[in-house]
């Protein structure tokens, strides 16, 4: 956290990222956790109370920051040949995956493009999709900031723009880009190995229309952005992952 802590401070002082816009964030993704019954912490709170919520590493408060937990997650894959020897019923809610892309980490420094954008141009080239393409998004944010990074960095709006983007609304159920639907890290909770595919079965249900009352009215494509390990101020390894309904 001291690290994400820091990487706040550099983006606070070069985009003028507010600690409230954070909040907002955070207070956006754990109003969806409530709504998911697989969710760590299913309780809403409002950005005054993530605000005023006990320090973890300044900027960085507790309900900015995601709880370690216990999970579990798989996924059945197959090629399109063997999909079509099944049965109708299973074969109207599978999901195609677009693209599956994975870029390794080196020592960055903090003003250089971090690792998921290397990630993420990957998987826009090989599928032949662009940010603008996508309805909706789960990324690894292990605090809510990093969800205001990786918009950014993924092309959703120009860079340094991610906290005007969260605090707008337009990363909420309703909004032009949704983000973390599942409540993301800080409300689902973080179960480590079981991260990435927690973030593509969510897709995955919002892609089927079976996300409840999360479901986002729009859902065709889908951007799954997770990172591993670390190396200086970045990841040591990302995956950015395109569904298609």
């Amino acid at each position: 956290m001291d690290t994400y802590a820091m990487q706040v401070a550099c983006h606070m002082k070069r985009f003028g990222t507010t600690q409230r816009q954070i909040a907002a964030g955070a207070s956006k993704n754990h109003a969806m956790g409530a709504r998911n019954p697989l969710a760590q912490d299913r309780f809403e709170v409002t950005p005054e109370q993530v605000l005023e919520d006990r320090v973890v590493s300044y900027p960085l408060t507790r309900a900015m920051c995601a709880p370690i937990g216990d999970g579990a997650s798989a996924a059945l894959l197959c090629s399109e040949s063997f999909l079509k020897g099944l049965r109708p019923e299973v074969r109207e809610r599978a999901v195609r995956v677009r693209a599956s892309t994975l870029a390794g980490g080196k020592y960055r420094a903090l003003d250089e493009p971090g690792l998921s954008s290397v990630a993420a141009r990957k998987a826009y080239a090989a599928s032949g999709l662009s940010p603008v393409d996508i309805d909706l998004a789960e990324v690894h944010d292990a605090t809510s900031f990093c969800e205001i990074y990786q918009v950014a960095v993924l092309g959703f709006c120009e860079p340094g723009q991610g906290g005007a983007l969260v605090e707008s609304g337009e990363t909420s159920l309703g909004g032009r880009i949704r983000v973390d639907l599942s409540g993301g890290l800080v409300s689902k909770g973080h179960p480590v190995g079981a991260t990435g595919l927690s973030m593509v079965h969510e897709l995955t249900l919002q892609l089927r229309r079976e996300a409840g009352e999360r479901q986002s009215s729009k859902a065709e494509l889908a951007l799954a952005e997770n990172g591993g390990g670390v190396i200086g101020f970045d990841e040591a390894a990302c995956s950015a992952i395109i569904l298609q309904r």
